[in-house]
């Protein structure tokens, strides 16, 4: 028997990046574990581990399939691939030849996000752009409103923090972050476990009782969904009514705070933010708000770290700018053990080495780059409306790599209407995903562990991912099929620059700063030498020698970019109330069990979390709803039925229904696997254009009586 062991990272999604080990026997994966190169603190997650069950699938597509029957059917024929490009480069020429590229949409996502050569967004972004001005997208699902309002406080994205600094803070405020599920990088959980242990106390602020509670052995401070920036009003209220506010740091570090000091005292609309204001709004009792300011202003240092969660509301813009404001105001940014407010994730410089798009590997030329682009989040709309909806193009076929529209798309039915409105529509994918189903080609891609990478982790370190064993069935690399395709469409050379995938990565890593390169491939990591960097440290240090890129070179509170958008100068409570239709609150965070939409397909990972609605007992009482019971969801975009879970887990006014299951409708059109994006609308946040899935009303009744089967799309 031959075994090899080989370092590995998964290139998903998921926040993290972790330094993993492939055990291969014979060719075949057996098992995944945690690298022994990694440290102490690195941990993987029981997707990472379970890989070999997204391999191996019976489900994994091997070749590439045509559409044999209508979208949607899932009626496909096996075809060569010979066949297969020439059909997809036939197709995209047409398309261009009648209508120009602008009538090409790509869809690419986050399936393969991490990697220097594999990243199927920027892989899909280069073809497109040298094919002609394809039409692209703007924002993310994920994390648009706060990826739009952080250069205006900033003047940069680079926000975060290294784990290995929340050693020296005296206190821990995750809102909205529910990291041992959502994996904001392979350190952070253990490195709070051990500080929580160690004296620092961790609070959770979040609609439900999360697993990281638990975990962590957190406090937890509920409040409903889409009201954070009215917790962090009464909170800012407090501190300045306590007088606990660092106006040395406020008036040497930032602009703006007088316009939102006077809001929150009442001065400009005649409403003081008191606690006892804010709960008849956020659901957080008064008490608890009060003492949660009074912590927090005289516990320092704290670091303030806020979930993607907290953005993704109508009004998201409003709550990341607070945070920022509550950092300032308690004078816990740019120190050891603090934190911006801003987000983490991705949000620090990572070692220097090449990447696919940018550094040596050339772009396509300024004028042939995607263009004009939409909202992700309106990408349906601007496919069903067109140029007659105020879009910039009429959309005649989509382009789609790595990403499950058709599930993680809001509104998944005005979703399936774009797909059967476009001529053609092609996609690569493991799976015959519930977007593959309405796509006319599928072409099968690799995994992470069929080819090699180098993968950059939330954390300042690189990781080397090797290629572990063979593709399965006949899957092709995204760059490979991307270069079949361009060979047939006349810009290979540009498009490749005539390197294989191993010549790019060969490159990148050799103008790398990494020095000795045989051991990382050995070991598979390579860790900078600074592990405890937190933004804005030199600029607090010496804010004239190291000023902001900002208009005043100071963290602006009030921002003038901000008002010629239409919204206000300073940080607002800009919230919506549920309607009398639809009273409760719902909350779709992501599961343990699923990398968004992936591993829904797999019965491994559905069994260790079936798909239910929690509900709070006071809510189900009203009701008529017992626990295991089953009951029917409405909002206006849809309806489905759904087991019930009564815990106290989730707090009153609140529903949760963790997003990722691919949709299943039944005879009778109704949803019936739980997949929450039937329930979602695609009207934006503003300014920023993006996700609200957290500002979503329901009504939940009984559903006795009614018929209940699960079913995957």
């Amino acid at each position: 028997m031959q075994s090899n062991r080989l370092p590995v990272s998964c290139n998903k999604d998921c926040g993290a990046g972790c330094p993993l080990l492939a055990h291969v026997e014979n060719g075949r994966l057996v098992k995944i574990t945690d690298s022994p190169h990694a440290g102490t603190y690195t941990r993987g997650c029981v997707r990472g581990y379970q890989m070999p069950r997204v391999v191996y699938a019976q489900d994994r597509l091997k070749r590439p399939l045509l559409r044999d029957g209508p979208r949607g059917s899932g009626q496909f024929k096996e075809i060569e691939w010979p066949e297969a490009l020439d059909r997809v480069a036939t197709r995209l020429m047409e398309v261009k030849e009648k209508s120009g590229c602008g009538a090409i949409l790509g869809l690419s996502g986050s399936g393969a996000c991490r990697g220097a050569l594999h990243n199927t967004s920027i892989l899909t972004e280069r073809f497109l752009g040298l094919l002609g001005k394809c039409t692209g997208i703007t924002g993310s699902y994920s994390s648009g409103a706060v990826s739009f309002v952080t250069p205006l406080l900033f003047g940069t994205r680079y926000t975060g923090l290294d784990p290995e600094t929340l050693r020296f803070s005296r206190a821990v405020i995750l809102w909205g972050a529910n990291i041992s599920d959502t994996r904001f990088g392979c350190e952070l959980e253990t490195r709070l476990r051990e500080y929580g242990k160690e004296g620092a106390p961790i609070v959770v602020i979040d609609p439900r009782r999360s697993r990281t509670v638990d975990r962590l052995g957190a406090e937890w401070i509920p409040v409903w969904p889409g009201t954070d920036s009215v917790l962090m009003a009464a909170v800012l209220y407090v501190l300045l009514r306590e007088g606990l506010v660092d106006r040395s740091f406020i008036q040497s570090y930032s602009v703006g705070f007088e316009v939102l000091e006077q809001y929150v005292l009442g001065r400009i609309d005649g409403t003081p933010k008191t606690p006892a204001w804010a709960t008849k709004r956020c659901g957080t009792p008064e008490q608890m708000i009060e003492a949660l300011a009074l912590r927090y202003g005289t516990t320092k240092p704290t670091a303030l770290i806020p979930g993607l969660s907290i953005q993704r509301t109508l009004g998201g813009e409003e709550a990341s700018r607070m945070a920022v404001a509550l950092q300032v105001a308690t004078g816990n940014v740019g120190v050891m053990g603090g934190s911006s407010g801003g987000p983490i994730w991705n949000a620090l410089p990572k070692p220097r080495c090449g990447v696919v798009g940018r550094g040596s590997m050339k772009v396509a030329a300024p004028d042939a780059c995607p263009s004009p682009a939409i909202p992700v989040y309106r990408w349906a709309d601007a496919v069903l409306e067109g140029k007659s909806g105020g879009y910039p193009t009429d959309i005649g076929a989509i382009y789609n790599v790595g990403e499950n529209y058709l599930c993680q798309g809001s509104d998944i039915r005005k979703n399936i209407a774009a797909f059967e409105r476009v001529d053609f529509s092609v996609c690569h994918d493991y799976f015959l995903t519930s977007t593959a189903r309405y796509c006319d080609i599928v072409l099968p891609a690799t995994t992470f562990l069929e080819r090699e990478d180098v993968v950059f982790a939330n954390e300042n370190y690189l990781l080397y991912s090797h290629q572990a064993i063979e593709p399965v069935g006949e899957a092709r690399n995204d760059y490979d099929i991307f270069c079949q395709l361009a060979e047939r469409l006349g810009f290979l050379e540009a498009y490749s620059e005539n390197r294989t995938g191993s010549d790019w990565l060969a490159r990148f890593i050799d103008e790398s700063e990494i020095e000795d390169k045989e051991e990382f491939k050995r070991t598979g990591i390579y860790r900078a030498p600074d592990q405890r960097r937190v933004a804005f440290a030199s600029f607090v240090s010496d804010p004239d020698s190291h000023p902001l890129s900002t208009p005043s070179g100071r963290i602006e509170l009030a921002s003038e970019q901000y008002v010629h958008k239409g919204f206000s100068l300073a940080p607002s409570c800009r919230i919506t109330d549920p309607e009398t239709d639809y009273p409760l609150r719902l909350v779709s965070p992501h599961s343990r069990y699923r990398t968004n939409s992936q591993y829904s397909n797999d019965s491994w990972f559905r069994e260790r979390e079936p798909q239910v609605l929690w509900m709070n007992p006071k809510d189900a009482k009203l009701r008529s709803i017992d626990d295991g019971a089953t009951a029917r969801v409405a909002t206006p975009q849809g309806e489905m039925i759904i087991p019930v879970r009564v815990t106290r887990d989730i707090t009153p006014g609140v529903v949760c229904l963790f997003q990722g299951v691919w949709p299943g409708f039944g005879g009778d059109g109704i949803e019936r696997a739980g997949s929450v994006n039937v329930l979602t609308s695609t009207v934006p946040t503003k300014p920023s254009q993006s996700s609200r899935t957290h500002s979503v009303f329901v009504e939940v009744r009984s559903a006795r009586g009614e018929a209940f089967d699960e079913i995957l799309g």
